[in-house]
């Protein structure tokens, strides 16, 4: 399935904090440049003659209007990830709904925590596509649940397993399982399962595609009810 990419602006009067941006934004999968504006006027111009954008990085402190002002005289504006040097600016931007606050010098793998909490809150609007966003070293993976066979406990990290990928994210694994929907079941201490893609149950082993998972004693009675068995 063809990714589809997170449309983005960024707004900044400063070019070295563009760049950063720019590269960051290069770097992330999911994410796709439409353009780079050094103001306000800039952006409410092209935003006025170009398609939907999902997400504006905004700096607050730039000259004649800031982007916290900017961004409030948008209608239905996009989701906003404020950027700026200056710490004291962080409430006024959560008062708009911010998806997000970066303060320069801005690291990629906070840059990383705030795309993520954009993509989350796509969720409940996404019916038949819902997903969870998993990372994975220095990058961001969209994966929707439909497509995963079975989580797995990895130590300190969780195993997520789709047909064509194992997306090693750092996690527990009771924290990971409860955001799955219901048609995922615990099966083992180390394993939950999408039914949807078992078609296999023998003793103490259920097949999942190819794979087979272990059945641990304490869960087998919630397997079996589950089952309807």
């Amino acid at each position: 399935m063809k990714l589809k990419k997170i449309t983005c602006l960024i707004i900044d009067d400063e070019l070295s904090s563009q760049r950063v941006l720019q590269h960051f934004v290069k770097e992330t999968e999911v994410l796709e440049l439409k353009a780079t504006c050094n103001n306000a006027a800039e952006a409410f111009k092209y935003l006025q003659l170009n398609a939907h954008i999902d997400v504006l990085f905004l700096d607050i402190n730039m000259p004649k209007q800031s982007g916290l002002d900017f961004y409030k005289t948008l209608n239905n504006p996009p989701k906003v990830i404020f950027t700026t040097a200056y710490p004291q600016y962080a409430v006024e931007g959560f008062e708009v709904n911010a998806a997000d606050y970066l303060l320069k010098p801005i690291a990629y793998e906070r840059f990383l925590s705030a795309i993520g909490k954009v993509l989350n809150t796509n969720k409940s609007s996404q019916s038949e596509d819902n997903f969870m966003v998993l990372k994975e070293n220095k990058a961001l993976h969209k994966v929707f649940y439909k497509d995963i066979q079975y989580v797995e406990a990895f130590g300190d990290y969780v195993k997520v397993h789709t047909e064509t990928k194992t997306i090693t994210t750092h996690s527990t694994f009771s924290k990971l399982i409860e955001s799955l929907p219901h048609h995922f079941l615990r099966t083992h201490k180390s394993f939950s399962i999408n039914l949807n893609k078992m078609n296999h149950l023998s003793g103490n082993q259920i097949t999942v595609d190819t794979h087979v998972i272990p059945i641990g004693q304490t869960y087998k009675q919630t397997v079996l009810k589950a089952l309807n068995l």
